[in-house]
């Protein structure tokens, strides 16, 4: 693996475009799979369609592994700053690739709009990711930080069932249910122990301010959006199908990282 570390390293640049053009192909090949007809007929809901399948695939890929790598190598939850492997980095590398084209396809496709708090999430991610990249201090914390990508998978699943109006279907209801649980324990749970973390260290870590500043924007951010998910799938009255055409209108119009 020493000589896969030593092309990642030296050319970092390079390496995370390769990866966002291989997300790029991805895209590309799930165009060619059928989606609801429904969805197909809508600009923007075929895209947001196939925008999350993407999603979907990353997050499949990136939380298995960081959950991999935290679990052999288990002092990265403690020297975030200076503990990682060559597979730990060629994780980072891979997941920022995908950070950059799902960046530059909300971008492409007009949607900076409607998904600019999703824009802004990437642009904080990846200026935390590509400083891990370059400066090879914090891959440890970045890897930890990719645990949320568990819960990502029930959450994008979710916004595809949502999309493809099937939320009374079982695999939805099992499916909310494994939602709020991982985002507890990978997603906020995973963020507050890398705030605190800082906190704690704060005077023995290189741009502590920045990250913890980057932490608690994020932190506030995934706080709203649970409180609406919450609300959304387990407080609010189930809608009239009378509603259902009026609601899945609305919907055209919402941001990408939908959590109502």
């Amino acid at each position: 693996m020493e000589p896969l570390r030593v092309v990642l390293q030296k050319y970092p640049t390079l390496s995370v475009l390769v990866f966002a053009v291989a997300f790029r192909l991805v895209h590309r090949l799930l165009r060619d799979l059928p989606i609801p007809k429904h969805v197909e007929q809508d600009k923007v809901k075929s895209w947001r369609w196939r925008n999350l399948t993407v999603s979907l695939v990353h997050s499949l890929l990136t939380g298995p592994w960081a959950v991999l790598c935290v679990f052999s190598s288990p002092d990265m939850t403690s020297q975030i700053y200076s503990s990682y492997t060559t597979v730990d980095y060629l994780l980072v590398c891979i997941s920022s690739g995908y950070f950059v084209q799902d960046a530059a396809d909300i971008i492409l496709s007009g949607q900076s709009r409607a998904s600019w708090e999703f824009l802004v999430h990437h642009a904080m991610v990846l200026l935390c990711f590509m400083y891990a990249i370059y400066s090879h201090h914090y891959v440890g914390g970045t890897v930890v930080a990719l645990l949320v990508e568990v819960n990502s998978v029930f959450l994008h699943t979710r916004l595809l069932l949502k999309l493809a109006s099937a939320q009374d279907s079982g695999l939805y209801r099992v499916n909310k249910y494994i939602n709020l649980v991982t985002y507890v324990t990978f997603r906020l749970s995973t963020q507050f122990y890398l705030t605190w973390y800082i906190v704690q260290h704060f005077h023995a870590l290189d741009h502590a301010a920045f990250f913890l500043f980057t932490m608690v924007f994020m932190n506030g951010m995934i706080l709203v959006y649970f409180q609406r998910l919450v609300h959304t799938d387990f407080l609010r009255p189930k809608r009239r199908a009378a509603h259902c055409g009026k609601d899945s209108a609305a919907s055209n119009n919402s941001t990408k990282f939908v959590y109502d």
